[in-house]
């Protein structure tokens, strides 16, 4: 009776044991597969190890820093609004007219257009860049020191104009050197997409100005 009993023990805790690594093993995947999870539509693979890839690191913080929430333009999908990743990261299209934004009065104080990618506000009209690599309307002939300065220093190229908001470039300032190249390296590997984005417009400036600027 006393060894029946010690068996019957043994055999719960060998048991115990198995489910315990078993369920260890299911989280472990369950965990894998979170971090291989990208955003609908976007282009993104899952990588082991980004660190050890310039341009895949770069991606990686491309996708989490929220690029595409302001410059790729947003479509009514299905669902709702959404990326159209066939324009990602072009920046506000060109040509697209916008009328006066209805921030006259509080508290609505700033507005977005649809596309996620003109903003009005006490600043003016602020229009998201084109960050792909097209030479003439995008990034092509950007260098890295350009794009690493661009967001330490919150000026266009550097050193001209500011950087108006929603841009959260204060953010990005804190990155550190190597994540800022990584973000150049993939961002030079996107489509280039050519879609000349509008100048800011001052205070004041009817938004139509924008149209095909």
């Amino acid at each position: 009776m006393k060894l029946r009993f010690i068996a019957l023990i043994a055999v719960l805790v060998v048991g115990a044991v198995g489910l315990f690594v078993f369920g260890r093993q299911m989280g472990a995947d369950q965990a894998a597969a979170m971090a291989g999870r990208v955003p609908a539509g976007s282009e993104a693979t899952s990588v082991a190890h980004p660190a050890d890839d310039p341009v895949a690191r770069g991606q990686y913080l491309v996708i989490v820093g929220g690029c595409n929430d302001c410059h790729t333009p947003w479509i009514l999908g299905p669902k709702g609004p959404e990326p159209d990743m066939t324009r990602m990261l072009s920046g506000h299209p060109a040509g697209m007219e916008l009328p006066p934004a209805p921030v006259d009065a509080g508290p609505w104080t700033w507005a977005a257009a649809g596309t996620n990618t003109a903003f009005a506000g006490p600043w003016g009209v602020s229009f998201a860049a084109n960050l792909t690599p097209d030479e003439n309307t995008g990034m092509g002939i950007w260098t890295e020191e350009t794009f690493v300065k661009t967001l330490r220093t919150g000026r266009h190229w550097g050193q001209s104009r500011q950087i108006l908001p929603p841009m959260p470039w204060p953010n990005y300032a804190r990155m550190t050197d190597d994540d800022l190249k990584a973000m150049f390296a993939y961002l030079r590997t996107v489509p280039p997409i050519q879609n000349q984005v509008p100048e800011p417009l001052p205070p004041g400036a009817p938004a139509s100005e924008a149209a095909g600027g």
